[in-house]
């Protein structure tokens, strides 16, 4: 063995020994930190009342801890995937030797993840019946906890998935594998986050969105870290791309997990003075405090650590990324631990009304009060900001660099934010829950009005033109994957102009005529997943019949008006279907909400029917005269072009470039030439 593969052969034992230490240590970290919150939450040493079932130390420690080890699998699942798809470079595509390694230890991780999901799943059953964990293994009641309560089945799913990630990763070879499994690691870590506390806060609706967000974006960022620091610690290559690129990624991160952290503490505290007078309120403290320091760490690995990592010295990075990595743990910790504490007893109306739409029903419809009972969803409006706030971002950026773009495209996006904002934000939404007539006019309005303009506002050419290119050749950076996905098979499946008009139509009539209706009503996660696919269907068709930006198949321009008027008479079928039903669709969810003013349940679905019947001249219209700009200039640019091409042909021949003109004034010379002649 040479001098040089002895020293990196003792580099890659001294990198493997840090590493060691480094999980001991942030393993010791988390449990201090979960050991702390227990005690100060008072459920480390809860008051036993004899005579009343009680669960045992073992499962009063090892519910806790399961869901520990659960939580930092999970996460450093998705850290590790994350270094493989998106901080690590790539070779067109192909995983690197070093991100190939991170996949094979997402496998492991998985399996210790879903291990971990299995134990809190047996403790959780154990801490809900009161009973020892012997006597429920010997019981039956685990099955039908698994399968029929919802933290059950959530932790169940937890199973499932880890063990798909497990068995899936040891054969991803691309980035775009590694990608899909990093997604659905991140779709796995929230099932269970959202049937705790978050069910049963006082604004359900504001916490479940906020959990979402301020886990899935944890996630992200400890995760990502934990695996910079072992790649440091291992002296692995492109470790200045990958500090460089989570860096980036993190100062994002700590903005979404501070708002979204702000949302889930309002939805969950009735007062600024339960921060100081409950456990839960301590706790929370005590975790704003970490994310503090953890911020001033971020501030100082982009003035500091960064530059002096370029200059090739990766001790400091190192050092102070493990103390900071440390502190996230804690964090960790005491996040299950503050999961384990109940939060303070909020003053509720009796109302199954408000249990259910998280405000009182609001008074009778009128236009004064749809314009004026604002209701702000914390989904819907993160979306409108994102999406306001990246084209904007895009078109500063291509008028820096001296290029222009269209106004009418940027008006037509924003045209559709604002009309987005009005559907979900103002008193629209509000009535939406309690009125079916309400929800089938924001259901059109969101399918067939909204994606109109936004596919006219050219999201993805724009983009294309402000993204820059991959720094290195054959890497993948937000340009390279917006590429990638435009020409992958999923998208040439969907964009085809027959799937994508069957989405349109045949998904309205799977979702009203079966169970998922009511199933979505009772939920709110089902109203964020019937926003999220009125927008996607409606901007999936639209795209097809008008869309601007680059797609897999160009149709004629008479064959998109065919399919247009093909179509649309399905939603006035569907308008028809309701009107002329007797009974109510989700009875059991529009019952309980009392309401005591306004038309019956039937003559309030047959208005909706109607208001679904008579919407689609609106879109129409607006379609048809975007349709026919779009062939006209169609048109001008093909005469354009052929004159170009006449007045080239004409250069090289000197004639006309007119082959016609050319010939009859051929005709006309020889006539000339003959006369001249007699």
């Amino acid at each position: 063995m040479s001098r040089q593969e002895q020293a990196v052969a003792q580099a890659e034992r001294t990198g493997a020994g840090r590493t060691v230490k480094l999980v001991l240590a942030g393993t010791a970290a988390a449990v201090a930190g979960l050991v702390i919150a227990m005690v100060a939450g008072g459920t480390a040493t809860p008051r036993i009342i004899p005579g009343l079932p009680d669960e045992g130390v073992l499962t009063r420690w090892g519910l806790p801890l399961g869901k520990l080890t659960m939580d930092v699998a999970g996460v450093l699942t998705v850290g590790v995937l994350l270094a493989a798809t998106a901080l690590l470079p790539n070779d067109k595509g192909l995983l690197g030797k070093p991100a190939l390694t991170y996949v094979k230890a997402a496998s492991w991780l998985a399996l210790l993840w879903a291990g971990a999901a299995g134990a809190t799943l047996v403790f959780s059953l154990s801490d809900a019946l009161g009973l020892p964990v012997l006597e429920v293994l010997a019981g039956n009641e685990l099955t039908s906890y698994a399968s029929q309560v919802s933290q059950g089945i959530a932790l169940t799913l937890v199973v499932l998935f880890g063990v798909a990630i497990a068995l899936f990763a040891r054969g991803a070879i691309t980035v775009g594998a590694a990608g899909g499994l990093l997604v659905l690691a991140l779709a796995t870590l929230l099932p269970p986050a959202l049937t705790g506390h978050v069910a049963s806060s006082p604004n359900h609706d504001l916490a479940t969105t906020g959990v979402a967000v301020h886990l899935l974006v944890l996630a992200l960022w400890v995760g990502g870290l934990a695996v910079l620091c072992v790649h440091a610690l291992r002296r692995q290559s492109h470790l200045e791309i990958v500090a460089t690129r989570f860096s980036s990624m993190a100062l994002w991160c700590f903005i979404a997990v501070g708002l979204s952290g702000l949302f889930s503490v309002l939805a969950r505290l009735t007062s600024v003075a339960e921060l100081f007078t409950s456990a839960y309120g301590l706790l929370l403290l005590a975790k704003i405090a970490a994310f503090t320091v953890l911020g001033a760490f971020g501030w100082w690995h982009r003035r500091r650590t960064l530059p002096e990592l370029a200059s090739g010295g990766p001790g400091v990075f190192v050092r102070f990324a493990s103390v900071e990595i440390l502190i996230m743990l804690v964090t960790v910790g005491l996040a299950v631990g503050l999961a384990r504490t109940a939060p303070p007893p909020a003053v509720l109306p009796l109302d199954r009304a408000f249990e259910a739409l998280g405000y009182p029903v609001p008074p009778e419809i009128s236009p004064a009060n749809l314009a004026s009972l604002w209701w702000f969803d914390l989904f819907s409006g993160t979306l409108i900001a994102l999406l306001g706030g990246l084209y904007l971002s895009g078109v500063v950026r291509l008028a820096r660099r001296g290029d222009s773009w269209s106004k009418g495209r940027t008006a037509a996006w924003f045209t559709g934010l604002l009309i987005l904002t009005v559907a979900t934000q103002s008193g629209v939404a509000r009535y939406a829950k309690v009125l079916f007539s309400v929800h089938m006019a924001e259901h059109m309005t969101l399918s067939m009005l909204v994606p109109i303009f936004l596919v006219l506002g050219a999201p993805v050419t724009l983009a294309l033109r402000a993204l820059k290119p991959a720094a290195r050749r054959g890497d993948r950076g937000p340009r390279e994957w917006l590429t990638t996905i435009l020409h992958s098979r999923f998208v040439r499946f969907v964009a085809h102009p027959a799937i994508a008009t069957a989405i349109f139509v045949v998904s309205t009539y799977a979702l009203y005529f079966t169970p998922l209706f009511a199933a979505a009503m009772e939920e709110h996660l089902g109203h964020i997943a019937m926003t999220v696919h009125f927008l996607l269907s409606g901007s999936l068709f639209f795209w097809v019949i008008i869309g601007v930006d680059p797609a897999p198949y160009k149709l004629p321009h008479y064959a998109r008006l065919m399919l247009l008027f093909v179509t649309m008479p399905f939603h006035a079928f569907f308008g028809i279907a309701l009107m002329s039903m007797s009974t109510v669709l989700a009875s059991e969810w529009y019952d309980q909400l009392g309401r005591t003013w306004g038309a019956s349940g039937v003559a309030d679905q047959q208005t909706g029917g109607a208001i679904a019947w008579g919407f689609g001249e609106i879109p129409t219209l607006i379609v048809l005269i975007a349709l026919a700009f779009q062939w006209w200039q169609d048109d001008d640019r093909k005469a354009r072009r052929a004159d170009r091409r006449a007045d080239a042909a004409a250069a090289r021949t000197g004639g006309s470039g007119d082959a016609q003109l050319d010939a009859y004034n051929d005709y006309l010379a020889k006539l000339s030439k003959r006369d001249r002649a007699e």
